[in-house]
């Protein structure tokens, strides 16, 4: 999953749009003992709480599972931003998502709309998108494979480089989601506050367990690095994400991600038992 909320709207929090496309991580390297014992954000029942508690902030809800027919134009500039993360027609990732889908199913009902999507990747437009992409996107989320397309494109381009860099650094769940949620919504391009350059930002203040540091210290350096970059933006200056979620569960020393889970984002509270 931008301006008015990777990522003004109806909802209390708005979706949050990701800037570029993520590269693959590099392979997982020796892990300090407080990952070794972690399940890993890539355990199902740990990937559904990281889902959980991105939708917390991205929709005011829980329930990510309702957000594959979400999308509206926030007024962020990135044109329409939609779906379980913020796919936004203006950054590329929903063009990616629409071309995919149209591989898996030609003929879908979206799938008219590509040339529209690839003239307005870069901008706000809706050229060739209005009146009726908003409904055709709300039906397409009602077709299995349009989930599973979703489903896919969020593993490859946010989920798995996030989880893949956690593990190479040798952090524990915690420190995969915190990836995860930053990778969401800054992408992994080379813009400044981009999601490597907030870990190229926080290695000038501590290193990671990987590297011979301490996990809770690096975790607080890449979360400083994190808010420097969300500041940047005006979408992103509410900081409660990290502030009243993230840094939350750090200070419990809450490594592993181990519900209970209780935090807030934007002045809500949410919980998982």
């Amino acid at each position: 999953m931008t301006i008015g909320a990777l990522l003004g709207a109806a909802l209390l929090a708005a979706p949050v749009a990701a800037h570029a496309t993520a590269t693959p991580a590099a392979a997982p390297a020796a892990a300090s003992p407080a990952a070794a014992a972690a399940t890993g954000l890539d355990d199902p029942a740990k990937k559904d709480i990281a889902m959980q508690i991105v939708s917390s902030a991205e929709n005011s809800s829980l329930d990510w599972k309702a957000q594959y027919k979400y999308i509206e134009d926030i007024r962020d500039g990135r044109g329409y931003t939609a779906g379980i993360i913020g796919f936004c027609s203006g950054t590329g990732d929903m063009l990616d998502l629409v071309e995919y889908y149209t591989q898996v199913k030609p003929g879908n009902v979206l799938a008219k709309y590509l040339p529209a999507l690839r003239k307005v990747n870069g901008g706000d437009s809706h050229a060739g998108l209005d009146p009726n992409f908003t409904k055709d996107w709300a039906k397409a989320a009602t077709d299995a494979e349009f989930k599973k397309a979703q489903d896919h494109e969020r593993d490859r381009v946010y989920f798995n480089p996030a989880v893949g860099q956690g593990k190479s650094d040798g952090v524990g769940t915690l420190g995969q989601f915190i990836y995860y949620d930053a990778i969401v919504m800054h992408g992994d391009g080379s813009d400044s506050t981009s999601f490597r350059n907030i870990r190229k930002r926080a290695l000038t203040k501590a290193k990671p367990p990987a590297q011979g540091g301490n996990e809770t210290t690096w975790l607080n350096a890449f979360l400083d690095a994190r808010v420097w970059a969300m500041k940047q933006e005006e979408a992103h200056s509410d900081t409660s994400r990290v502030d009243t979620a993230q840094r939350v569960f750090l200070k419990k020393g809450n490594l592993n991600l181990n519900t209970p889970l209780d935090w807030k984002v934007y002045g809500d509270s949410f919980h998982i038992g």
